[in-house]
């Protein structure tokens, strides 16, 4: 069962994380082309999230109704026609139009896998299996790096710039895969032929109960409306808003720090980009599987995202001196910000049951994405003030300290059973999971 929808799912990410990300790379020669300032490229990168904040929750209900399977290959379609459409953008206004829709056409589908998950695995393998899912990020960054440099020597080919064939060749793949994706998911285990008629049962039945589990005693708890009103959710919301900030914020601006630690060529920095995330990506499966082994999230979160803030703060200090030293400290940051997104999306997972689960995520990926608009643009008004990349760095390991004593403390709370009023989950001892009271 894993090998049949895992590797589906984890290209698909793969070709999410790429179509948002690549304008880092597109930026070196795009900039230039149509006259982008370090802070417009920084508010026309982070505009996506606002796009994707609002579409998000209405998304996750067409998702609802509709079902994953066709939502998915839905979203497929449409992210990767805006996605390829960039390579139109001519200037300022354009971009920021062109950006916020390929934010809005993607905006669901993050929720909709985790909720995918939590149909198809049970919660003792669904770190572990998290963690396969969020490889798709570095791994999406280390191959797409050295890809995208590649296309830019594109440049002139049928009339068209280098960078412009990145977004066209980056773009198209989703669409394609719509097909493939209608063809190879199924909505629950119950569906699925491919499986014996005892393995779809036994599936069923244990995802069946597990859902029954969280909602015990409280149906009405678990409504699409439910989720959008469970205090929690905000609360993990404003978590998440450092994590996301740390990691787009890293991975929008990474292929330009890199460049200026020693005005490097952009083949040079298409190869040495990826370092970081090939580091992040052993690493997060590592920390998943511990995550898993040792039944903990609260910890494993928190601590990943101070490991990323420590990476993030050195690496600033060691830009102008140690170039080396610098990006070792990117390394680190790039370990902690993808390792802490398995442990910490397990917590609301567990949380939240039915539709309640599918709202309650998309509220947090919808508000908590919002630092993916606030740090890119954030970190190129300062590089526009001060003419580096030292005080966008600082700022990005400041919203990842926070975020990560944040989840420390709160962990603590849950712990305590001191969770929002209105709620009647309580903590198991010693894992760090939330479970149903009595």
């Amino acid at each position: 069962m894993k090998w049949r929808t895992l590797p589906l799912i984890v290209f698909l990410y793969f070709l999410a994380y790429l179509d948002r990300t690549n304008v880092g790379f597109a930026k070196l020669e795009m900039s230039h082309a149509i006259g982008l300032s370090e802070a417009a490229y920084g508010l026309g990168a982070g505009i996506f999230f606002i796009g994707y904040a609002i579409f998000e929750i209405p998304s996750n209900a067409g998702m609802m109704r509709f079902g994953a399977r066709k939502w998915i290959a839905r979203i497929l379609v449409t992210w990767g026609f805006c996605a390829a459409i960039m390579a139109a953008v001519q200037n300022e206004a354009t971009f920021y139009i062109v950006r916020f829709l390929l934010g809005a056409a993607e905006a669901g589908f993050f929720p909709a896998v985790i909720l995918y998950l939590t149909l198809w695995f049970p919660a003792r393998q669904r770190v572990t299996v998290l963690g396969i899912f969020v490889l798709a990020l570095p791994i999406s960054s280390a191959i797409g790096a050295p890809v995208s440099a590649l296309l830019l020597n594109m440049d002139g080919f049928l009339g068209l710039a280098g960078w412009q064939w990145l977004y066209i060749f980056q773009g198209v793949p989703a669409m394609l895969m719509a097909v493939v994706a209608l063809k190879m998911l199924t909505d629950y285990p119950r569906d699925a032929k491919w499986l014996t008629v005892e393995e779809r049962t036994w599936l069923q039945n244990t995802m069946d109960a597990e859902d029954a589990a969280k909602s015990e005693g409280s149906e009405h708890k678990h409504s699409f409306m439910a989720g959008l009103k469970d205090p929690r959710a905000l609360v993990f919301s404003a978590l998440y808003f450092g994590l996301a900030a740390g990691l787009y914020g890293l991975a929008l601006w990474l292929p330009t720090i890199v460049k200026a630690m020693g005005h490097l060529s952009t083949t040079a920095v298409g190869f040495i980009v990826p370092i970081p995330y090939v580091c992040a990506a052993f690493f997060v499966y590592f920390w998943s599987r511990n995550s898993d082994r040792t039944g903990e999230r609260v910890l494993h979160t928190a601590g990943a995202l101070l490991l990323s803030a420590i990476g993030m703060a050195a690496s600033a200090f060691l830009l102008a001196t140690s170039p080396v030293l610098a990006l070792v400290g990117l390394c680190v940051a790039a370990m902690g910000v993808f390792a802490a997104m398995c442990p910490f999306w397990e917590l609301p997972a567990t949380a939240l049951a039915g539709a309640a689960a599918a709202s309650g995520i998309a509220l947090i990926n919808s508000l908590g994405n919002l630092g993916g608009f606030v740090a890119p643009y954030a970190v190129g008004i300062l590089s526009d003030v001060t003419g580096d990349s030292k005080a966008g760095l600082l700022l990005l390991a400041a919203l990842l300290f926070l975020s990560g004593v944040g989840t420390f403390f709160y962990g603590r709370k849950i712990h305590a059973g001191q969770v929002p009023a209105g709620t009647d989950e309580d903590l198991s001892e010693g894992d760090g999971r939330l479970r149903p009271a009595g």
